[in-house]
């Protein structure tokens, strides 16, 4: 029928043998009936390509390492149908999710993209996993539905509009910076927080902080400060920004406190910068009160009390990854932006 919406989900990957089978199965159960599924594999050295051809699924492979955002692009130039979604390997959808996505854009025709959330209930359960997970959970269901990004986790555009805007750009942030396009040309992107699917990765201390800093922090301020594009959402509401400046403040008083009886104006300096340092912190908790109140009602009071540094620390690597960022882009303006390094390589396509 014409009025229903044939959905072509594009799933890249790379080596994503380790969740792939449950990705596939969990699509393969839908309620939905009308969609294609295409695997993009991304030259990959595990098992991804025989896991998808025992699936009988579409497989689509690269001629060289390319990277996600090459990989969705070569998936939708040969998707057949009127809406693209994009699915990461790691992510485990309910049995609704498709349907989900078809009906909001049959109810909002005037909508040109859809995404998303992770749930709140991750498969892993070790403390960082519990803790990056349900961060991203907040953030989404805590934001406008109006929305002026875009998320590739679980997120769907119409085709003729992605066609028409240009494909992803080859960044690490290429899904918010296609967000941004999208609202340039006047599209509407909704931020559906009913749409949430499971998170199968495991995030570990280290791996969290290289995604947080390399993946997010330096190329979301490059594009902020190449475009002056500044979404009041996600991990840039007015509480995250009064945040990074608390931490700030909180870190240039710190060295203040080895002062020892040293006075200004007559006024200890230690027990002055402790004060000031006590007002700061209590400032911070009650900037990010709601955020704490939902992890304490999830996981615990002591679950909380372990939060509290880590995201201490996430604004602490935020604020000097763009600081670095800021530096970096008035010294060397005249560079080109790092999206305008576009290298789309040509691919092969494979089909079982």
């Amino acid at each position: 029928m014409p009025n229903i919406p044939f959905i072509s989900i594009i799933i890249p990957v790379h080596n994503g043998g380790q969740y792939l089978e449950r990705c596939l199965d969990a699509l393969i159960e839908s309620s939905w009936s009308s969609f294609e599924i295409i695997v993009v594999d991304d030259c990959s050295t595990d098992d991804t390509v025989t896991i998808a051809q025992q699936k009988r699924i579409t497989i689509l492979q690269l001629s060289g390492r390319s990277g996600a955002s090459v990989a969705r692009n070569f998936g939708a130039q040969h998707a057949r149908g009127n809406i693209l979604l994009f699915i990461d390997s790691d992510i485990l959808v309910k049995r609704e999710t498709i349907k989900l996505v078809a009906d909001g854009f049959q109810q909002h025709t005037d909508i040109a993209a859809i995404f998303g959330s992770y749930d709140d209930n991750p498969q892993e359960e070790n403390f960082m996993s519990q803790y990056r997970n349900l961060f991203h959970h907040f953030n989404h269901q805590n934001s406008d539905t109006e929305a002026s990004t875009f998320w590739t986790g679980c997120g769907a555009i119409r085709k003729n509009v992605f066609e028409e805007i240009g494909e992803f750009r080859d960044s690490f942030m290429e899904d918010i910076e296609l967000g941004y396009r999208l609202r340039e040309k006047g599209y509407r992107i909704f931020l559906d927080k009913g749409l949430q699917v499971k998170h199968l990765k495991q995030w570990k201390f280290l791996s969290m902080l290289r995604a947080d800093i390399f993946k997010r922090a330096i190329p979301w301020s490059r594009l902020i400060l190449e475009t002056g594009f500044m979404p009041k959402e996600l991990n840039l509401q007015p509480s995250h920004k009064a945040s990074s400046v608390s931490v700030a403040l909180m870190i240039s008083v710190v060295p203040f406190l080895f002062f020892g009886r040293t006075k200004f104006f007559n006024i200890p300096v230690v027990p002055a910068a402790g004060f000031f340092l006590s007002i700061l912190f209590v400032n911070f908790l009650i900037l990010n009160r709601e955020l704490y109140g939902f992890y304490a009602r999830k996981k615990g009071l002591r679950f909380m009390a372990q939060v509290i540094p880590l995201h201490f620390l996430y604004y602490l690597y935020s604020g000097i990854s763009f600081v670095a960022c800021w530096v970096s882009y008035k010294l060397f303006l005249h560079r080109p932006p790092y999206h305008m390094t576009e290298k789309y390589n040509a691919g092969t396509r494979q089909k079982t």
